[in-house]
């Protein structure tokens, strides 16, 4: 492997960078959306239990200590729950925005490694045709295969590693970006239930 390394020339390492920053960047988002991820259902019914006993405070507990965006977005309900349905709401459309920025912090990174792995191979590949041409140029007309394979070895390498690392950071990409999507989704249901439960109990206590 470090003999491939060397032969692919300069560009190599860079390209080994980027993917070691992929793969750190991935697993440490990975670890990040499978903790923020909960099922709300089951959160959203324990809830209930306490909040029909008329226990903010040990709800609004419950909330700081659980993890990710959907527990934020119901606290913000909760908070306001003696509030008229606008305010309500609107605090809930604010605590999920601040959510969003979170959720995608760093995906970014994980994008641009994708899109310029391949160009780095190819600027890469370019320099080792430079290569070639050169030795080419300075022993004309009597070249041989063997002074030409540095400069193609340094070329199809470098290729080659820029799609071994643009390839998984891509579909790395697009699979964080689905369970991105997941986790908003949650957030939006529980913020419709959390809404409908507290309007339905102002109701009740009205009555």
């Amino acid at each position: 492997m470090l003999t491939w390394i060397i032969k692919g020339g300069p560009m190599m390492w860079i390209i080994l960078a980027c993917g070691v920053v992929g793969t750190a960047v991935f697993l440490a988002k990975l670890y990040e959306l499978h903790r923020a991820q909960i099922r709300p259902g089951d959160f959203l019914k324990g809830l209930y239990n306490i909040l029909n006993r008329n226990n903010i405070v040990e709800a609004v507990s419950i909330c700081e200590e659980t993890p990710g965006p959907v527990a934020s977005v119901v606290r913000a309900a909760i908070l306001h729950h003696d509030e008229e349905r606008p305010v309500i709401q609107r605090a809930v459309e604010e605590a999920g925005l601040a959510e969003i920025p979170r959720l995608e912090r760093n995906l970014t990174v994980i994008a641009t490694i994708a899109q310029i792995s391949p160009l780095l191979g190819l600027l890469g590949t370019v320099l080792g045709m430079i290569q070639v041409v050169m030795v080419i140029e300075q022993k004309a007309p009597l070249v041989q295969s063997g002074d030409l394979m540095n400069g193609l070895w340094q070329a199809l390498l470098a290729t080659a590693a820029g799609l071994l690392v643009s390839i998984p950071a891509y579909a790395g990409y697009n699979f964080l970006v689905s369970r991105v999507e997941s986790i908003l989704l949650d957030m939006e249901r529980a913020a419709v239930e959390i809404l409908a439960f507290l309007a339905g109990s102002a109701r009740r206590h009205g009555e």
